[in-house]
């Protein structure tokens, strides 16, 4: 699979699937155009991996939609218009709604919700220029049912009837949008709640049929499957990359039919 000659726009480029993105495409020849709020974006862009392909990055808040516009305009002069833009960036703070209140609802719908609009409403025009596109979002199994973090999960349900409109609306152009759904990934994060409890990750283990939790190389590489030429008749579909957890409720199952588990 081969993306050479074409830029990747990745947000939240520095976080743990961000950078598993990164490396995904950049070992695929793609260019990459890596954005992120953290100051730890430019070392990140320095490494190894980033030696031999084109890249460029921007440190921006992609819930400040000005800044949205002018990074993607630094981008694109970087590196020409962005053929597929994975907006993966996305955060939760609050994970209940006793201890959500408006501001911090409006901060985490603004930064994962909104902040999707921004990106994709940045790279459109040139999608056309360029006779097509691929726009996929990092949603998540949150997005579909109550799993806590309610601000965060509505967001992320509101993520998929986005994908869905850009899928309708842009077809005509041959751009396609999609929406991944990671379960519970082994991001930093997890490491250090990990720390903390070192139970936490054996506690989730048990939910997911597979018996293991997500590995950000499996969400970078359904990403990667979904903006390929052998996806070419898919969009507007949200795709589970959950370790089977939407399949059923394994735990339930086991304690139902115990015998012949």
């Amino acid at each position: 699979m081969s993306f050479a000659g074409k830029t990747v726009a990745i947000t939240g480029a520095a976080g743990g699937i961000g950078q598993a993105l990164c490396r995904h495409f950049a070992a695929a020849g793609a260019s990459i155009a890596a954005i992120d709020k953290s100051e730890s974006l430019p070392a990140f862009m320095a490494e190894d991996w980033a030696k031999h392909v084109k890249t460029a990055h921007v440190v921006a808040d992609i819930g400040d939609r000005a800044a949205v516009a002018a990074a993607f305009a630094q981008l694109t002069k970087a590196l020409g218009p962005t053929a597929i833009l994975v907006n993966n960036a996305g955060f939760s703070s609050h994970p209940t709604f006793a201890r959500t209140t408006p501001e911090s609802w409006n901060h985490e719908v603004n930064g994962n919700l909104n902040s999707a609009y921004y990106c994709a409403h940045a790279v459109l025009d040139g999608m056309k220029q360029l006779g097509g596109g691929s726009i996929i979002a990092i949603g998540s199994v949150n997005g579909l049912g109550a799993l806590g973090d309610p601000a965060y999960s509505a967001a992320k349900a509101g993520m998929i009837s986005l994908t869905q409109s850009l899928a309708l609306e842009y077809g005509r152009f041959n751009i396609r949008a999609n929406i991944v759904l990671p379960g519970t990934v082994r991001t930093p994060l997890w490491k250090v709640r990990a720390a903390k409890d070192p139970a936490v990750l054996e506690t989730l283990r048990k939910w997911y049929p597979l018996g293991r939790i997500v590995d950000p190389e499996d969400v970078a590489a359904a990403v990667a499957f979904l903006a390929s030429d052998a996806a070419a008749a898919i969009t507007g579909v949200a795709l589970p990359v959950d370790c089977g957890l939407t399949a059923g409720n394994i735990v339930m199952t086991r304690e139902l039919t115990l015998e012949d588990l």
